[in-house]
């Protein structure tokens, strides 16, 4: 129904004109998609982004947790543009809620009930494509999660000539995901049938959305996925490979192990798109199954999605997490010892079993553990019990007198390097989800002879809330997340008690100063930075156009004033990074006795190094030596900020100097003392 029009004349030729049309009610249901029509008659017969087309969707819905809904505007010719999705998570209503492109406000820096003119989440203007306005139109919602309802009261849509827009993707430097849900609606559960092409030419090679796939060519079945991460704009996505007849089939991208199940992980949350890399590739790098990753430009139903991490799916996989397969028949031990993916992490009774210990400090804490693989309505009886049974032994000598017994204690039951690795990542990057959900562990099968396989952690996962100075937290990259178990989803706090332990907290420190070195030295972190910065050069710039959140608050609650530009993000990154290893080289426990770095032995003689901390002269002491001793000083950074080579008869006086160090900065750093076959490393302070 036609409610306004409106002629102006500026000047002598050019008109202003603007006309609305209002629509129907309609009622939203859980897990269900409405579409409500509204006829459009009398309208010029082409719109377009330019001169004349659909401007202004207002409407107001009454819905008790709007996070749930998603809203389309559709045209005639079934083109269909985001209005937006899944914002306000548990807040009410849209009332008198406009989307505009030029709108003052935006949903995410704002709250249900949406009052004003808001700035689509999504590219409402692709509906401005040449086509002819007048026809049926509909206004398409979605709820996709159970539990709240609503109703559509009211919508209208005004045409004019300050057109919505779009951004026209075509190419990029980043492999191409292009997805075709063929009219399906994405829904959290079950996956739906969609077509997906990748474009992949290699490095240093254009992708162009027009060429040939040739990553791959087929069918997929897509679903959302994610808690938090899912109530954002853009979504993450979980998928499987499907043959025609939608049974799932093993496909390798992008040189990663074959399997069927694939994660599109959202940047949404992450301004810098290397919250997950680096963690992901840290623990990888220290001797750990990790999941592998590719930055990729997705493309869903002709609209541009933006910035996407195509990962692997964490599961039992030769590939991927490398444990026996546990089969039903297998009730006695050893065969039932092994097989099994647990975490910690969101649960219900129908997924988990609660333990049998609270953390320290923590009286009365409701831990649960969830079975991930195989699910818990798939394991025997005594499957279960023996699995419940190892984790309850574990903790009973966790918390026991004689826990730190190498025999009778805890080790029994763990693999330490796993642990100690899994805890380094995951403060490393202060990450407020490492220690309470999204935490993985495995056991694989013992071996025949009774030898123990025991559990390890991870692989690590989710890092999006990670890296940041947040309030209610950290707010200048200090502190530990270990001990903070009363949280949304309780944590287990084991790492309380095995700090406890000295020769554990020595292995925590010995295997960070180690990596301090190399991958955690400033020097390489800024480059695992700057890599993806550079990966994303080209696209970021595609991405915050199309999402409009840069310099907005978003996701995490950050102390800081959003970031205004990409490059402010990266650097805002790398500044963390050299306060947080600034605090832990300070603070984290443990102390380098009886440690033994990486790929190197100790010297067979004694050195005593003074003083320390040290001002402009260092003192090395040392017994006779065969051979040249070559003596190098490095920065926190990993710089070598002084070397020199002696030889035995510069030791004949028993002790060597380093002079002149009286210009170098205060703060953290290394001396090594090599020969041709062995090494020793030092830590001192200035």
């Amino acid at each position: 129904m036609k409610k306004g029009l409106l002629f102006a004349l500026c000047g002598l030729s050019t008109a202003a004109f603007s006309q609305t049309f209002n629509g129907g009610t309609g009622p939203i249901y859980d897990n269900q998609t409405i579409d409500i029509p509204v006829v459009v008659s009398g309208l010029p017969t082409t719109i377009d982004t330019n001169n004349f087309g659909l401007e202004t969707v207002c409407l107001n819905i009454t819905h008790t947790y709007v996070g749930d809904v998603t809203v389309w505007i559709v045209a005639p010719d079934g083109t269909a543009g985001m209005l937006f999705s899944n914002v306000g998570g548990g807040g009410q209503n849209f009332t008198n809620t406009c989307v505009n492109e030029n709108g003052s406000l935006t949903f995410g820096a704002n709250s249900a009930p949406f009052t004003g003119t808001f700035q689509p989440t999504g590219q409402m203007g692709l509906v401005n494509n040449g086509q002819n306005p007048n026809g049926t139109w509909y206004l398409r919602v979605n709820d996709n999660y159970g539990a709240d309802e609503g109703t559509v009261n009211s919508f209208s849509i005004t045409f004019g000539n300050s057109p919505a827009t779009y951004f026209s993707f075509t190419e990029s430097w980043l492999p191409i995901v292009d997805i075709n849900t063929n009219g399906n609606v994405i829904a959290d559960d079950p996956k739906v049938a969609a077509d997906m092409r990748i474009i992949n030419n290699g490095q240093g090679n254009r992708n162009h959305l027009s060429d040939p796939a040739n990553e791959y060519d087929g069918k997929i079945g897509i679903e959302y996925r994610g808690n938090y991460s899912a109530s954002l704009p853009q979504k993450p996505y979980g998928f499987e490979t499907w043959d025609v007849n939608g049974n799932a089939i093993d496909t390798s991208f992008f040189g990663m192990s074959r399997d069927n199940d694939w994660i599109l992980l959202a940047c949404y949350n992450d301004k810098s798109f290397a919250r997950n890399i680096l963690p992901f590739s840290w623990f990888d790098s220290l001797g750990h199954y990790s999941v592998r990753s590719q930055l990729v430009d997705v493309v869903m139903n002709g609209e541009y999605q933006g910035i996407y991490l195509f990962c692997e799916k964490i599961k039992r996989d030769g590939g991927r997490v490398d444990i026996d397969k546990l089969e039903p028949t297998e009730i006695t031990y050893p065969d039932n010892s092994g097989g099994y993916i647990l975490k910690i992490d969101y649960w219900d009774n129908s997924n988990s079993w609660q333990l049998s210990h609270s953390p320290i400090g923590f009286p009365g804490l409701d831990i649960h553990m969830v079975h991930v693989e195989p699910e818990m309505q798939d394991l025997m009886p005594q499957q279960l019990n023996y699995i419940h049974d190892y984790i309850d032994d574990f903790e009973n000598a966790l918390y026991g007198s004689d826990f730190d017994d190498p025999i009778l204690g805890y080790n029994a039951y763990i693999g330490d390097q796993s642990f100690v690795d899994y805890f380094l990542v995951n403060e490393i990057t202060r990450n407020v989800d490492g220690f309470k959900k999204s935490r993985f562990f495995s056991k694989d099968k013992d071996n025949t002879d009774g030898t123990v396989r025991k559990l390890k952690a991870g692989p690590v996962w989710d890092f999006d809330w990670s890296q940041k100075d947040m309030w209610g937290g950290s707010e200048d990259g200090s502190e530990f997340m270990y001990d903070d178990c009363d949280q949304d989803v309780d944590a287990p706090g084991w790492y309380i008690r095995l700090l406890q332990d000295t020769n554990f907290a020595n292995l925590v420190r010995c295997r960070y100063e180690d990596f301090r070195r190399t991958i955690w030295s400033e020097a390489e972190v800024n480059a695992a930075i700057d890599n993806v910065a550079a990966q994303v050069a080209e696209s970021q710039a595609w991405h915050y156009q199309v999402w409009g959140h840069l310099g907005v608050a978003t996701g995490t609650p950050e102390v800081q004033t959003p970031s205004q530009t990409y490059a402010e993000e990266v650097q805002r990154l790398k500044d963390w990074y050299s306060r947080r290893f600034t605090w832990l080289d300070a603070n984290l426990p443990g102390t380098l006795n009886g440690c033994s770095f990486t790929g190197v032995n100790e010297l067979s003689f004694n050195a005593d190094v003074y003083p320390n901390p040290f001002t402009s002269t260092i003192l090395i002491e040392t017994q006779q030596i065969k051979g040249d001793l070559t003596v190098r000083l490095i920065d926190a950074s990993g710089r070598i900020v002084r070397e020199e080579v002696k030889t035995a008869m510069d030791f004949e006086s028993g002790y060597y100097s380093l002079e002149n160090l009286t210009e170098l900065k205060s703060g953290l750093y290394w001396l090594e003392l090599s020969t041709s076959e062995m090494k020793t490393t030092i830590k001192l302070l200035k």
